[in-house]
């Protein structure tokens, strides 16, 4: 059957795409039934679109398939955060109650860092001229104390259009409880001025607490018009291209939603890349029956690490972008999103090592990007970075980097390791002989290597401490160009027995936006006490989000059966944070399509306290009884069931013999400190059941697995890489 038959049959089609943005490489992943085809491109900051049509057309030239046969596009990107980090959003204004104006700039009005007394803050996205108050005062149950004062209101649409304001937030006081004034404000905005930008934040975050709220509604409000126009210009270039099939866009939270509801609320978008690969790590933990694991996403510019127990990562409500001090929490923006909790340091392959003026050895958080990219890549880059010091470490093959986009030029990564780590360290250099058989290139590259190892380990031990996990004992799932080169290292600092590097690991994110489900959460802020527990508000306060979140859903998912998981957010009267306690299964429809069919009743709230005293203790190890328990919010997720992965094929009975060694090569063992010649063996060369002990390098299109002295490394059923360490290894 031609190309052009198959395309003609669109009942036929099951060509899935992903796409992930990075801020270096846009990855690009084709699913074809159990077949996948995958691309790594360098990313366009220019222009973003044009790297993600890159990566489409080499992914469907090379599986041969047409346009016109893809079922679906799914994406993922940075370009929201990146707008909120680099501060290239839109010019934004703020409409809030008058008299609290400078809610942005006073945040929490705690020091998180007591002791430094340069602290910085992170600065408002909106400058204080541009926050505009508005006569207006509803309390905290959102009954009206001012009327809103419109003629205050429209006082302000000369000053939005003398300073140029495309875009504008309007947030006021306990809009949570009462949109009302919020709603009649962005109707007069809307007829005063139509091409205006407007986010209410009683739409994108209606929930208690006014600096998140009005800083969510900001950020929104900031970003939204680059996202918008970005995601039209991409939607229609696609469509040009003959790939009108749905559209969807990965959310921080772990689930797909429609462009028309990312391009409204485009802030729930900041953390969707590293989403994606969560969902990969648990999908991997459930079909290795692996009750704990440790996520570990490396790609150029950042690393995320994500605690995911019996196969569900953790989940938030908060998360802050843009952390101004040493990735302190505290010090960046506050986004009330649903988020997949993970903790996220500026350790990529692209960060660039320095020696700072205590001589102590720095790596990140700035990164090389692709534009000029590492010294290694020959595109104008002179500062070493941590794909440099693996380069010279003999963990990469210069040759066939980013599956051929790249030769990598060892030359430079020596001479850039010499000039900026090694000589400043008072180490002899002589940068025309590569390593081995330069030490000062080796100790420099093993410096960058070794403090960039520790600080994510470091950073994995702090994530679990915050969380009452521990590290040691758990399943590593590494993925992301750079994880595999460093999984083995972070294992044996950690306590980590078993490595998990996925079939195409290194575009790990977008393969897991192919198993993520259609899903929308909704919240609502509505207090009440168990003590006076409101049977019939809970039930009409869900039943409404319930409405909300079908809406979005059934935009993506019209026919598909759907699940409710709803949650209430609760804590002890008088604690500043609350935690989310899961609604007990008798309040949903089990019975096929999961709806909020049940009424509540009064003795929830007795079925509530017991579930409340179980999650803190899971979490605090006591309870405090006799005290009273609050309700601040509810939360509600509706999702579509995912595509699950096919059942892989029984690994034969006798390991096949490994493929030949493509070139051998030196590889600097850290935990040794010794030099091996060791082989490079091709991945797509090894069938399930094969079986290599280390040290050896498993080179495969977009990355490359370093299996070191002490580990053996074998392939299962799906194809995944499967590092475990020997017990000498686990005992040194």
């Amino acid at each position: 059957m031609t190309a052009a038959t198959r395309a003609a049959d669109t009942a036929d089609r099951r060509v899935r795409l992903a796409v992930d943005i990075g801020g270096t490489f846009t990855d690009v992943a084709l699913a074809d039934g159990d077949r996948h085809t995958t691309a790594k491109v360098l990313t366009t900051h220019a222009d973003p679109a044009q790297g993600v049509l890159d990566g489409i057309a080499a992914v469907l030239g090379e599986a041969g398939r047409a346009p016109a046969e893809v079922a679906l596009i799914i994406h993922g990107t940075t370009l929201a955060t990146n707008a909120l980090i680099e501060r290239r959003g839109a010019r934004t204004a703020l409409l809030t109650t008058a008299g609290h104006r400078d809610a942005l700039a006073m945040g929490h009005e705690d020091r998180f860092e007591q002791y430094d007394l340069a602290i910085e803050r992170p600065v408002p996205l909106v400058p204080r001229h541009l926050r505009l108050p508005v006569v207006e005062r509803l309390d905290s149950a959102g009954r009206v104390r001012v009327p809103l004062d419109e003629a205050s209101l429209r006082a302000h649409i000369a000053t939005l259009c003398d300073q140029g304001v495309e875009s504008v937030a309007i947030g006021f006081l306990h809009g949570y409880a009462n949109d009302a004034h919020e709603a009649r404000a962005a109707e007069i905005l809307a007829a005063e001025l139509p091409d205006l930008w407007i986010t209410r934040a009683g739409e994108v975050c209606p929930e208690i607490r006014e600096y998140e709220r009005l800083s969510t509604a900001v950020a929104n409000a900031y970003v939204r018009p680059v996202m918008a126009r970005y995601l039209t210009r991409l939607a229609a270039a696609l469509g040009d291209r003959g790939l009108t099939c749905p559209f969807l866009m990965m959310t921080s939270g772990g689930g797909l939603t429609t462009v028309e509801t990312a391009a409204r609320f485009p802030i729930r978008l900041v953390e969707s890349g590293p989403a994606g690969g969560a969902i990969l790590a648990a999908q991997v933990a459930r079909d290795s029956d692996a009750a704990r694991v440790l996520s570990f996403d490396m790609g150029g510019t950042t690393a995320k690490l994500c605690l995911i127990d019996d196969a569900e990562p953790l989940t938030a409500r908060q998360f802050e972008v843009d952390r101004v001090y040493r990735f302190k929490k505290g010090s960046g923006l506050p986004v009330r999103i649903p988020v997949i909790e993970m903790v996220e340091i500026g350790a990529g392959g692209g960060s660039i090592a320095r020696v700072d003026t205590l001589g102590r050895v720095q790596v990140g958080p700035d990164s090389a990007g692709s534009d000029p990219g590492p010294a290694c890549y020959g595109r104008g880059g002179d500062r070493p970075t941590v794909t440099d010091a693996d380069l010279c470490l003999g963990r990469i093959p210069a040759a066939g980097f980013a599956g051929g986009a790249l030769t990598l030029d060892p030359a430079a990564s020596t001479s850039a390791l010499a000039a900026h780590v090694a000589r400043p360290l008072g180490l002899p250099t002589d940068a025309s002989a590569p390593p081995p058989n330069s030490p000062a290139a080796r100790e420099a590259a093993h410096a960058v290597s070794e403090m960039v190892d520790e600080t994510m380990t470091a950073a994995a031990r702090a994530h679990g401490l915050d969380w009452g996990r521990t590290m040691a004992g758990r399943t590593l799932v590494a993925f992301g160009g750079a994880a595999p080169l460093h999984a083995a290292r972070l294992a044996q600092k950690l306590g980590c027995d078993r490595v998990v590097v996925p079939k195409g690991a290194g575009v790990g994110s977008a393969i897991g936006f192919l198993l993520a489900p259609v899903s929308y959460q909704v919240v609502r802020s509505r207090f009440m006490t168990l003590g006076a527990f409101d049977a019939a508000a809970a039930r009409a306060t869900l039943a409404a989000m319930d409405a909300e979140a079908r809406a979005v859903v059934r935009q993506a998912a019209p026919d598909a059966p759907l699940a409710t998981h709803a949650h209430a957010h609760m804590r002890y009267r008088g604690q500043g944070h609350e935690i989310a306690v899961a609604l007990p299964d008798r309040l949903l429809d089990t019975g096929g399509a999961q709806t909020l069919t049940e009424p509540l009743t009064e003795t929830l709230a007795d079925t509530l306290a017991r579930a409340f005293d179980a999650a803190y203790a899971a979490l605090y190890g006591r309870t405090i009884p006799g005290q009273e328990v609050e309700i601040l919010s509810w939360t509600l997720s509706l999702s579509a069931p995912a595509t699950p992965p096919p059942a892989p094929p029984p690994v034969p009975d006798t390991a096949p013999a490994p493929p030949a060694p493509l070139a051998r090569q030196p590889l600097f063992d850290p935990a040794r400190q010794a030099w091996d010649q060791v082989p490079v063996i091709d991945r797509a060369q090894m069938a399930p059941g094969t079986v290599l002990d280390g040290p050896v390098l498993v080179a495969e299109a977009q990355t490359t697995t370093v299996v070191p002295a002490g580990f053996a490394a074998a392939v299962d059923a799906r194809g995944a890489l499967v590092l475990t360490r020997a017990a000498a290894d686990q005992r040194a």
